[in-house]
């Protein structure tokens, strides 16, 4: 799936089964949300955490895709093309990367 098409999806979604987004600040307290249930996981699952027995049926890749979904939310709510951003993002970063990790001694 494109990212277009997945922006479509959700905007479809939210117009039949949602009602409507919630505002722009709700979305983001829920992206906070969603964001820390997945730093849970990870701290549990590859930090030095361990897991509760009400911890049983997490789902890490569920998580994130609903870290997404959320995110894919705002996109739409604030007219932004994520695919466009994402083009534009990964050219900065190449610019003003191109060497830094290369050099960066931590990383060999």
């Amino acid at each position: 799936m494109e990212i277009k098409e997945a922006q479509h999806l959700v905007d479809k979604w939210i117009n039949t089964m949602g009602i409507r987004y919630f505002n722009e600040l709700t979305n983001t307290a829920i992206l906070m949300e969603e964001v820390g249930e997945v730093a849970r996981i990870m701290a549990r699952q590859y930090g030095e955490q361990s897991f509760k027995k009400s911890d049983t049926e997490v789902n890490l890749a569920d998580e994130m895709a609903d870290v997404l979904f959320v995110l894919i939310c705002l996109a739409n709510q604030t007219g932004i093309d994520l695919t466009d951003a994402l083009e534009k993002n990964m050219e900065k970063k190449s610019i003003r990367d191109a060497d830094r990790h290369k050099n960066n001694e931590k990383l060999k």
